[in-house]
Formats: C-alpha cells, structure tokens, sequence
C-alpha cells in the first residue's frame, strides 16, 4: 500500500511537471514565432468588408451609425456585396439548429430562476411551501442547479457555437439534422432528469444528481449536437484556426469524456467518489463553460468594435494555461476532508498557476476595448461581454486566493462559496451568453429586435440584482465562516448572523428573475415576428446603404 501511495503521488507530481514544463516550451515556441501569432490571423474572423466596421445587429439603423461614430471613421470594400451574400448563406445554414437550443434555452432561463429564488426565500423562510413535498429545498435547490446548469446554460453554449462555427470555419453548417436530433434528446434529458429530482430521485452528488439511466440521454444528445461542429471542421475554408475554434473543440472534446467518467454507475465510492465529484463540478465549470464563454467572448468583443483582438499571442497562452492548469483544481475544495495532503496542495498549486491564462485573457480583451469604452454606451452585446469577462476575471482570481488554506478555513461550508460560484457561471457565463444572443438573434430571424429599451431595462435589472446578490452573500458568508471559528459561539449564531444577508439575496434574485422574464418575453416576440422586419443584411439598415458606401468610398480615394 506504501508503494502503491508513493507510486500514486509521484505519478500526479510528474503530471503538473510535464504540464508546467510544456507551458515554458510553448511560450519559448511563440517567442521563435513557431505558432501563427500574426495580425492576419487575428483578423480571420474579419471578411473584407468589416475591417473597421462595427457591427452589432441588436442594434437599429441609428443605432449602428451611433456606435460606428464611436469607435473609428466608416470603412467599405468593394468587394461587400460579393462576401455579404456569402456571410447570409452561411448564417442561414446555422439559423435553424442554433435557433432551436436557444429556445430551449431560455425556457430553461425562466424555469431555473424561479427555483433558484424558491430557494433562496427558503433559507430564510424555512416554512414557506412546506405541504408540498416537491417543493422542499432538498429537492427544488438541485433542480434549480441542474436546470441551469443542463438546461440554460450548456443550451446557450452550444447554440452559439453552432452558429458561431460556421463563421469560423467559412463554410456552412455541415449535418445540421444530428443537432436538431440532439437538442431535443438533451432536452427531455434534462426534463425527466428535473422531474426525478423533484420527485426525490437523486444520485446525491452535487452536479451529478441526474440518475444515471437519464444521464445517457444527455450523452447521446450531447454527442449528436457536436457532431455538427465536428463535421463542419473538416470541411473548413480556412487555413488558420482562430483562437474561439480552439476554446470551442477543447470544450467539446473535455466535456464528454468529464461527462462519462464521472456517471459511470458503482465505479467511484467512499472518498474516491468525493474527489470525483469535486474533480467534475469544477471541470464542468472551468473545462466546458469557461472554453464556451471565453470563445464568443473573443469573437464577439472584436467584431462588435471591428477591430481585432490586442494580441493574438496573449490569445494564445490564455487558452494553453486553461488546458494545463485547470483539471485538479476542484481539489481545493476538500480541504480538511479525509483525502491526502498531497492531493490538496496539487490543486492548491494549480489553483494559484490559473492566474497566468486569466490574466492573459484579462489583458487581452482589456486592450483590446481600451479607448473605445465610449462604445458600451451604443452597444448591447458589448456591454454585456465586457461586463461578463469582467467577472470572470474577478471570479477565477477570487477562486486562486481562496483556494489557499489560510482563507479557505474561513470560506469552507459557507454562503461565501456560492456567491463565488455564481460569480463565475452567472457573472461571467450568463452575461456573455445573454450578449452574444442579442448579437445573433437578428441575424437567425432576420427580424429586429422589437423593443430596444427591454435590452437595457434587461441589462440593469440583472446587473443591480447580481451585485446586491453577490456583494451581500459575500459579506454575510465571510461573518458566517467567522463565527463557525469561535469555539465560544453556539453554531447557530453562525445561522442567525447570516438571515439579513440572505434577505438581500432574495431581493437579488427577485431582480434577477425580473430581468430573465423580460428577456425571455422579449425573446419569443422577437421569434413571433412582432416589431419591425429586418431589411437586407443585418449589419446595415439596406443593401442601398451598402452601394452608397462603395460610392462615396470610391470618389474619396480619387486624387484631386
């Protein structure tokens, strides 16, 4: 047994090595230039015509022309018409398949924050809705987590990749028909898995509730939606893969294999199945949302100010620091647990190494948007991307400190972990998601947004209920872990300390699902065609505004 611990920690320790020792190789081969680190291909997502163009379709005629005056004089090709038809042939083989998962979506939005604020008035009004079995916080608060977990936020993920991909790749949606097959699979997946919960059938891991027989439908659903992505791939026109393409098939290449590792049914038990547990819930986090968001983060940021990223190089390490550090940092989580200390301080380690690909992104997409703030003003997808990178970097450099011993005696078994949980899914995730949906939306339907002031209305409520939510819970789960350490406090001191705190969340929360109903109306009358009909392509208000442009771009490079 001594040999086969021994063997174990020296296997684990060669790993972060060669890990950390491949960071040193790959930085030192960008350095000789041995990766295509070039502006050309930071511009790969950029056709001819929208090199210092803005785009944000979410946006009306005036709108656009607004932002466009924000960010940097009007710029044309001639060769606009020719690579617009192109885009909208493009756009339309994804339009289908992506439209179907961000319904789904946010259906599940609206499901989810309805649990979620069940359960939030639960913890400070344990009495609420108790004759109701299903509604009790053991079963409604997992439902709640799966729902947005499964339903809203892989949904939103991988319905903006499916449209996002073909872009990429410049060539349109390769089998469109797996995915359709696919989402409706995940979806009553996902519906029966909900069902089970509030029924009280449960698995009992947390992120790992869903029964295993339910959970192959959600494997083979999962599959069926990238496939697509897949097979789109291999029919690329590119030569270049942009950094977004990278995020999106690590995402979907992690994922399935986290997926199936972790719900093989008798084959993790006692502590080995605790540190699975943690192993996946923050795989699921860091290796499937955060590759998803951080993809459309890096797409839309740019083409939105038609600009292209700051570095491609910092592009680059974010993404290979995520691929090496990331897969043991969920360890942190069982500090004083029954599992070897050897194991914690790995992921303690990893957890700290994880501040290089954040700040990398940080700086980055930082850069990037510097001198063009002014544009978050104009912009709805900007407003909402900048804001969700944002958070994440605040939430991945509050997970590094706190996976520390010293702060994580204090934070264990707390509020203060959810907040920080729902720093990085909602924060980060959601906002990027909620941004890039009012991006591609106008350009699936052909249909304009019908009530612009519904996007800021939805901006404000989320973004005020999220920092009453997380500045709150913060507070009052630091004084709970606080009180938990004075041996001369009753421990429910520690529970009563927390009620206002809780209080606060629950007025969050209700803002939040305020926002997320709005939203979601707006959404569907959107779908429903209400409001103005899109024109032309929905970068411009009319093909006529395009041939004016060439016009005036043509008599501009006359000499005089």
């Amino acid at each position: 047994m001594r040999y086969l611990m021994d063997s174990t920690v020296g296997f684990l320790l060669a790993t972060f090595l060669i890990s950390f020792i491949a960071l040193i190789i790959f930085i030192a081969s960008m350095a000789r230039g041995l990766f295509d680190n070039s502006d050309v291909a930071a511009q790969q997502i950029f056709e001819a015509y929208e090199k210092g163009r803005v785009e944000d379709p979410s946006l009306d005629a005036a709108g656009q022309a607004a932002l466009q005056r924000a960010v940097s004089p009007e710029f044309l090709s001639d060769a606009a018409l020719d690579d617009m038809s192109k885009r909208e042939q493009i756009d339309r083989s994804s339009a289908g398949p992506a439209l179907l998962c961000l319904t789904f979506a946010v259906m599940w939005l609206i499901w989810g924050s309805l649990a979620g604020l069940i359960s939030s008035i639960k913890l400070h009004a344990p009495d609420w809705l108790v004759e109701y079995a299903w509604l009790t916080f053991g079963r409604v608060r997992p439902a709640h987590l799966n729902i947005v977990g499964y339903g809203w936020c892989s949904f939103a993920g991988v319905g903006i990749a499916l449209w996002m991909i073909p872009r990429l790749l410049r060539t349109p949606l390769v089998g469109a028909r797996y995915a359709y097959w696919g989402a409706l699979l995940w979806h009553v997946g996902v519906s029966l898995g909900v069902g089970a919960l509030l029924a009280g059938w449960s698995d009992g891991m947390e992120w790992l509730e869903f029964p295993w027989p339910i959970d192959i439908l959600l494997f083979v659903g999962g599959g069926l939606m990238g496939l697509p992505l897949a097979l789109t791939l291999l029919q690329r026109k590119v030569d270049h893969l942009y950094v977004s393409v990278w995020y999106l098939g690590a995402g979907l290449l992690w994922f399935p294999v986290l997926f199936f590792v972790a719900n093989i049914p008798g084959l993790h038990t006692g502590v080995q199945q605790a540190t699975m547990n943690w192993w996946y819930g923050h795989n699921a986090l860091g290796l499937w949302f955060t590759p998803l968001g951080l993809a459309a983060a890096y797409y839309f940021i740019p083409k939105v100010l038609g600009k292209p990223i700051h570095s491609y190089n910092l592009s680059l390490l974010g993404f290979w620091g995520l691929a090496f550090f990331y897969s043991q940092v969920g360890g942190h989580h069982l500090i004083g647990g029954p599992v070897p200390s050897w194991f914690i301080t790995i992921s303690i380690v990893q957890s700290v190494m994880m501040c290089i690909p954040v700040l990398a992104v940080a700086v980055n997409q930082h850069m990037t948007v510097l001198g063009n703030f002014r544009a978050l003003f104009h912009s709805p997808t900007l407003r909402f991307i900048v804001v969700g990178t944002m958070m994440y970097t605040l939430a991945s450099v509050q997970g590094s400190i706190e996976s520390l011993r010293s702060v994580n005696t204090i934070t264990h078994f707390t509020h203060y972990t959810v907040a920080h949980a729902h720093l990085g899914l909602y924060g980060f995730f959601s906002f990027v998601m909620f941004g890039a949906i009012y991006f591609v939306m106008p350009r699936i339907t052909s249909w304009e947004w019908p009530f612009p002031k519904l996007i800021a209305l939805h901006f404000w409520l989320v973004t005020g209920g999220f920092a009453v939510y997380l500045i709150w819970l913060t507070i009052g789960g630091w004084l709970q872990g606080v009180a938990m350490l004075d041996a001369a406090r009753p421990f429910m001191d520690s529970v009563s300390i927390t009620l206002p705190y809780l209080k606060a969340r629950s007025i969050g929360g209700a803002l939040m699902t305020l926002g997320h109903i709005i939203f979601a109306l707006h959404f569907f009358a959107m779908v429903l065609r209400f409001g103005p009909r899109r024109i032309g392509h929905a970068a411009f208000d009319d093909v006529g505004w395009v041939s004016r442009m060439l016009r005036r771009n043509r008599k501009q490079e006359v000499p005089a």
